[in-house]
């Protein structure tokens, strides 16, 4: 028997792509646990269409009512959470992971679930076990990518992280739920050098990225602007934002969140399926094309000015993956024992730049970084 990967949520957006890296790219074997096992049955099949001979086996799966015991019997080495929506998310399959014994990953985005993740760190230390929540775009790549633009700076003053799918990504519930559940809600950010209040899916500009072109953006409720003023000691500003495509969704989104900001609506998130629909309505328009663009801002060695910003484009609807390869490196980096961290913690200053980009390769993807030193 091969080294085995469970997957929650195989059949999901993020989960299946996951599974195709896995077998696409290492010898691991799979187990994926789906709430409806026969379309995990049709991913199986699909996979071992690309890997004859994998290893790949199919359970039944509630993360409600997860035991230690059943987690056990699929014989991983790590639990990869993909499910979602992690907004409000109870720690059972965490817990469930760490009891047995099993390392925990999970693609996390959820400022208050990774925010109170630590909590589990004491059970890992004592398991053995290495538990990462945030193994995704945020908070894993966008800090590996600070990470690198901010070595041997003496200080930092701002930090603007952007990400924006195109509009023909596809758009799951859970998605949907997590952006309408602040959307015109308070959200807590570090903004003009002090902790302030600003409107989730406020603060909208258009914003250059590179390849993409201009896109319009808005403030995005994440486990960053937590995490990066404290791991970066920023002094004036720590943003995180996202877009999408169109303007027309997008701005249309600026103005139902003014409703909730006037307080007509306690949250848009009831509208979830209805919105979801109408954004479907217009999946022929637009681009297959994202991105992600990190900029900062301080003094670097000398005490110069320094501005850097390191943009990334997906092409041809590569975009959706990238969130699962932090996960991917993770993965690949617990089979082979160069991660091993006993404990419970966000994954940032654990996976490198360059061991996350490694599993760009097989996709079409373009990283790009500018350096500025003004001289005013």
């Amino acid at each position: 028997m091969s080294r085995r990967v469970l997957i929650v949520g195989a059949t999901g957006s993020f989960g299946s792509r996951l599974a195709r890296g896995i077998v696409a790219t290492t010898d691991l074997g799979l187990v994926l646990a789906c709430r409806h096992p026969a379309h995990g049955a049709q991913l199986a099949q699909a996979l071992r269409a690309h890997r004859p001979g994998a290893e790949i086996d199919v359970i039944g799966l509630d993360i409600e009512t997860v035991s230690p015991d059943q987690l056990r019997a699929a014989h991983a080495f790590v639990v990869v959470d993909a499910a979602g929506p992690f907004q409000g998310n109870r720690y059972r399959l965490a817990e469930a992971a760490i009891a047995a014994q099993i390392n925990y990953l999970d693609l996390a985005d959820a400022r208050g679930f990774v925010a109170d993740f630590p909590r589990l760190d004491g059970a890992a230390r004592q398991a053995g076990v290495t538990a990462l929540t945030g193994a995704s775009s945020t908070p894993a790549l966008s800090n590996a990518v600070l990470d690198r633009l901010t070595d041997g700076w003496q200080r930092v003053d701002t930090v603007e992280i952007a990400i924006s799918p195109g509009n023909r990504a596809p758009r799951g519930l859970s998605v949907v739920r997590a952006i309408l559940s602040y959307a015109g809600r308070p959200v807590r950010v570090f903004d003009e050098g002090v902790w302030t209040v600003r409107p989730g899916w406020g603060m909208t500009a258009r914003k250059a990225m590179g390849a993409l072109g201009g896109r319009w953006l808005s403030l995005c409720e994440t486990p960053d602007l937590d995490l990066v003023p404290a791991r970066f000691q920023v002094q004036r500003s720590a943003i995180f934002k996202a877009g999408l495509e169109l303007p027309v969704l997008h701005l249309g989104l600026v103005a139902a969140s003014l409703l909730v900001r006037g307080g007509a609506l306690r949250s848009l998130e009831p509208l979830a399926r209805p919105l979801r629909a109408v954004a479907a309505l217009l999946v022929g328009f637009g681009s297959d094309r994202g991105g992600m663009l990190v900029e900062a801002s301080g003094r670097d060695a000398g005490a110069g000015a320094i501005r850097a910003r390191r943009l990334l484009a997906a092409d041809a609807g590569d975009g959706p993956t990238i969130p699962t390869l932090p996960a991917l490196a993770a993965i690949r980096q617990l089979a082979d024992g160069r991660l091993n961290r006993p404990g419970a913690a966000a994954c940032v200053g654990v996976l490198a730049l360059d061991d996350i980009e490694a599993e760009f390769k097989p996709y079409r993807i373009r990283t790009r970084t500018e350096v500025e030193r003004p001289t005013v």
